[in-house]
């Protein structure tokens, strides 16, 4: 799957609902009720961060629920995409960009949301072949503002903008013409998965399901 095509799978996912859900999952008894929550909540898309020991685990877990298009974060090399891969992600998803992570996941199949953060990143992933991208860290990178100011000379560019991004500020973001949905972690607070509060987290996610764009 070239950068292009990979683009275009991720642009398509991105498009499914305003927010994808960023989750840390420290236990794995959490990953299917988190997974069945959120997406009837109406959050379909949900990207696992490889932080956790039991990362690899919950992917395979949640990709068994109906409905649930299950990716992996914080994916740095290809032996992330290939362990990624292998438990059933549909797509990476990465804090940066790398020739070997690219190359990986286009070997694999595997569609790559690259994050970038400054004009010459986006110009050096677009010279990919890649469209869609992770802006990260969002807040410190300049938030909103920065992506207004990205649009105009590279508005072939979309974005999933990523770190600190939460309710309070996500419709800065989806207001604009170059940002097809924000990623954030708000959806599924630590204490409440801790808790096992999936009413709550059903929802959060719907409220974040409705936010306009």
């Amino acid at each position: 799957m070239t950068p292009a095509l990979q683009s275009h799978a991720v642009l398509a996912l991105c498009r499914l609902a305003p927010v994808i859900p960023v989750l840390v999952i420290e236990e794995i008894d959490h990953a299917e009720p988190l997974a069945h929550a959120l997406v009837e909540g109406g959050l379909p898309v949900l990207e696992v961060t490889l932080r956790t020991g039991c990362a690899i685990e919950a992917i395979s877990a949640m990709a068994g629920v109906h409905g649930a298009r299950v990716g992996a974060g914080t994916v740095l090399s290809a032996h992330d995409a290939e362990r990624a891969k292998h438990a059933g992600a549909e797509f990476a998803v990465s804090p940066g960009a790398t020739p070997a992570l690219a190359a990986a996941c286009t070997a694999l199949d595997l569609p790559l949301l690259p994050g970038a953060a400054t004009a010459s990143e986006v110009m050096a992933l677009l010279e990919l072949g890649y469209r869609t991208m992770k802006f990260f860290p969002a807040g410190p990178a300049g938030g909103a503002p920065m992506l207004k100011a990205l649009h105009g000379p590279l508005p072939q560019a979309s974005f999933c903008p990523t770190g600190g991004v939460g309710l309070q500020n996500a419709g800065d973001y989806l207001s604009l013409p170059n940002v097809a949905c924000v990623g954030g972690s708000w959806v599924a607070p630590a204490a409440m998965m801790r808790a096992g509060d999936w009413d709550g987290i059903r929802e959060l996610a719907h409220a974040a399901s409705k936010l306009p764009r």
